[in-house]
């Protein structure tokens, strides 16, 4: 490959994935509680649309806030994997190719 080709061909893979990259500020990693706390905030939003939804079943109070309460834990769990494994991806092949 040209010099000019493999310059283009590396920022369209940047364009696809910035996040995977360094930016003008340097490889920094994810935080992994913010993005458990998005993801949990998240889930609470998806857990009252769950319960409070026209197709919800009439439950108690208490089975709704712990509808809403174990989407909330499954959607930060997944935020937090998804953090993780963004930063082991970015620690182990991207940023060493930068240094």
């Amino acid at each position: 490959m040209a010099p000019d080709e493999a310059g283009t061909e590396e920022h369209s893979v940047r364009q696809m994935l910035p996040s995977l990259f360094a930016s003008g500020d340097g490889a920094r990693a994810w935080k992994v509680a913010r993005a458990a706390a998005y993801g949990a905030g998240l889930g609470a939003v998806a857990g009252i649309f769950r319960t409070l939804g026209p197709l919800h079943d009439a439950g108690s109070a208490s089975e709704r806030v712990l509808q809403i309460a174990s989407a909330a834990v499954a959607f930060a769990l997944l935020g937090a994997g998804a953090a993780v494994l963004r930063n082991f991806i970015a620690r182990r092949f991207i940023w060493p190719k930068l240094r």
